[in-house]
């Protein structure tokens, strides 16, 4: 399961930025968001998945497990989007809200490493 916390300030760099500190299938990652609790649960969703996937498989590359994990979570994500297109303008608002939200944790992820 992942790991993850605020992390702490130092007196060197203060935590100005809202970086949060995560532990993704035993790799240590500090990212930067406007919600951290949020960041939270995707770290920890991330971690399941390519937890599950180190199961199911026998390698023991991490980047080929990553590369798995995304695929799972990009198959979800479009049979969610392929339901939604069918549903109400609210629920398409609210969807495309969070798409928004990940999407700026993601920049923000690919910035702090």
């Amino acid at each position: 399961m992942a790991t993850a916390s605020k992390q702490p300030p130092t007196d060197a760099l203060p935590n100005v930025n809202g970086s949060v500190r995560v532990e993704i299938f035993d790799q240590v990652y500090n990212l930067r968001g406007s919600d951290a609790d949020y960041i939270l649960k995707l770290a920890e969703y991330v971690d399941g998945k390519m937890r599950a996937v180190s199961q199911q498989t026998a390698t023991v590359d991490s980047v080929r497990l990553a590369v798995l994990a995304a695929l799972n979570i990009a198959d979800e994500y479009h049979l969610l989007k392929r339901r939604l297109e069918k549903s109400s303008p609210e629920a398409q608002q609210r969807a495309s809200k969070l798409a928004s939200a990940l999407d700026e944790v993601l920049q923000d992820g690919r910035r702090t490493g």
